[in-house]
């Protein structure tokens, strides 16, 4: 299974997961033109995609959607709370209803040789969800836009292979920036996002001998820096109570505006 970021941040959030005969995308908050871009960089066509799987209905995980769906013909997965903030949003513009299909967290759905785990996630919007995908026996996950997590978040990430988590925000910068104070709270807040300290404290919850990469994602453009967000969880692991240290895993993170490498697991 192939496992790529196309973009990550909090300007826009596109993920895909693949393997030879099954291709689909976590999210589609970028532009479709460059989502077609960087799937003509994995070698692929866009009309291959056999699904976009959405998590939630903010404008950084949707914004491509519409176009890519009607332009493609590709089938929308999402829970019924976050498909029908979809059908409210009129800059999608319009396209084939019937390419909208209900999924319910902790049910299992098929797209073509992958299982999908939807799970439920906490976060300030209609009914949000982080994804698990199984191919055989090799499993990865996408989850950002949490505000905590729970035992419940813990066990729907133990024994992957791969991960791209939530290191949106570095809490100095956060409370020293230039944000409203109802923002940071927002931020902050049980139902926001994950500070890099809690993305490093959830990893320490999750490591395993099988799991080989970790990319940190959805970092916030103006209270994060890449460097920052690496260190800071690296750190996290090496004083986790755990067997492990972070030299043991492929550490990287996601940028907004380029492609991660392409991880195969």
């Amino acid at each position: 299974m192939r496992f790529v970021s196309i973009a990550s941040g909090s300007s826009g959030n596109c993920i895909y997961a693949g393997t030879e005969r099954t291709h689909m995308l976590i999210d589609a908050g970028v532009s479709a033109k460059r989502i077609e871009k960087g799937l003509f960089e994995l070698g692929l066509k866009p009309s291959e995609i056999s699904a976009v799987c959405i998590t939630h209905e903010h404008s950084d995980h949707i914004r491509g959607l519409g176009v890519l769906a009607r332009k493609y013909g590709i089938p929308v997965y999402a829970t019924e709370g976050t498909l029908k903030e979809i059908r409210k949003t009129k800059s999608l513009g319009e396209y084939p209803g019937e390419l909208l299909h209900a999924i319910l967290p902790d049910a299992d759905f098929l797209v073509g040789e992958m299982t999908v785990r939807p799970f439920h996630i906490d976060h300030d919007a209609a009914d949000p969800v982080a994804y698990r995908i199984q191919a055989g026996t090799k499993s990865i996950a996408v989850i950002t836009d949490l505000g905590h997590y729970n035992q419940y978040v813990i066990d729907h990430l133990l024994d992957l292979n791969a991960v791209l988590l939530e290191s949106n925000h570095d809490l100095r910068m956060l409370e020293t920036g230039p944000y409203p104070y109802y923002l940071k709270r927002r931020i902050m807040g049980d139902f926001g996002h994950l500070s890099n300290e809690n993305a490093g404290r959830l990893l320490n919850c999750i490591l395993n001998d099988k799991l080989k990469y970790i990319l940190l994602g959805h970092l916030s453009k103006e209270n994060n820096m890449p460097e920052l967000a690496y260190e800071t969880v690296r750190l996290e692991v090496d004083m986790g109570a755990g067997p492990y240290q972070a030299s043991d895993f492929h550490i990287a993170v996601a940028r907004r505006d380029e492609m991660s490498e392409i991880l195969t697991v």
